[in-house]
């Protein structure tokens, strides 16, 4: 799979972009609710971790590249969020979490803040 940092995908408009972001994050909303109720090392949850850390590894990569056009501040905030999914997304495959209610909640609120 090949992946497009923003400074190789410039020739996209913004919109385009937000709507990949927003894509993204709705697939990944739409695997975590599938896998609600599943015991962690099952393929629901397993699969859904996974996409969602590959997500986050994504852009908390991206938001830390020189190129990145977006607020310090605004990208120390995501970056801080994104950790925290990663945390979290580990507690869950450890078996230590068993609710992927925040995972669910907070991801929803980053898609909807690129609306």
């Amino acid at each position: 799979m090949y992946q497009f940092s923003y400074s190789e995908i410039l020739e996209d408009s913004p919109t385009d972009c937000r709507q990949r972001e927003y894509d993204l994050f709705e697939r990944a909303i739409d695997l975590l609710r599938a896998a609600e109720g599943y015991p962690p090392q099952s393929p629901e949850t397993l699969g859904a971790i996974v996409f969602l850390q590959r997500l986050w590894t994504f852009l908390i990569k991206d938001l830390g590249h020189p190129d990145n056009a977006l607020p310090d501040k605004l990208k120390g905030q995501l970056i801080s969020i994104g950790l925290w999914v990663m945390k979290e997304s580990d507690l869950i495959i450890r078996g230590e979490n068993h609710s992927l209610a925040a995972l669910i909640d907070i991801n929803i609120l980053i898609k909807d803040g690129l609306k």
